[in-house]
């Protein structure tokens, strides 16, 4: 039996970065041992699990996402809850666009391409109203919040 995921406020990465690295990795372990069904909050919630290489360190980091289908790729926000700067992972894609995924069921190796013009748009949309919170992070931020397309390899 695993521990029920804690409620979270989405704020949470720019205020306590300490805090949320702790909900993410006991995230990551009820995904691991749920095949991807979650508890709490984001019980029913589409969440995949995105292992990148450290553009610096060279080693595996995997965070917890919320995505949306289009098709066949999953898209996913690089929001950092609205923070001044992109989050580790969409840097380690810029470095190298090669990642995992995990989506409960099924691992694969996917491709990342980052989303611009009409596209974007859509696709942010999409995204919005699956995750409204994304909409007051692009509102809080003055960067364009990154939309990543995730489409599988293999």
């Amino acid at each position: 039996m695993t521990t029920p995921l804690p409620d979270i406020d989405p704020a949470l990465p720019a205020t306590d970065p300490a805090a949320m690295n702790e909900f993410n990795r006991l995230l990551i372990d009820q995904f691991r041992a749920c095949r991807g069904r979650l508890t709490g909050q984001l019980a029913g919630a589409p969440v995949l699990l995105l292992t990148t290489v450290g553009a610096k360190s060279g080693q595996a980091h995997t965070t917890p996402l919320g995505f949306v289908r289009d098709g066949r790729r999953y898209i996913v926000a690089a929001s950092k809850a609205g923070a001044l700067t992109n989050p580790d992972w969409c840097c380690n894609l810029f470095a190298n666009p090669a990642a995992t995924v995990e989506t409960g069921t099924e691992t694969f190796t996917a491709h990342s391409t980052i989303a611009n013009g009409e596209e974007r748009i859509r696709l942010f949309k999409l995204l919005a109203a699956q995750w409204p919170m994304q909409l007051g992070y692009q509102q809080k931020t003055t960067r364009r919040i990154p939309v990543v397309i995730l489409e599988r390899l293999r």
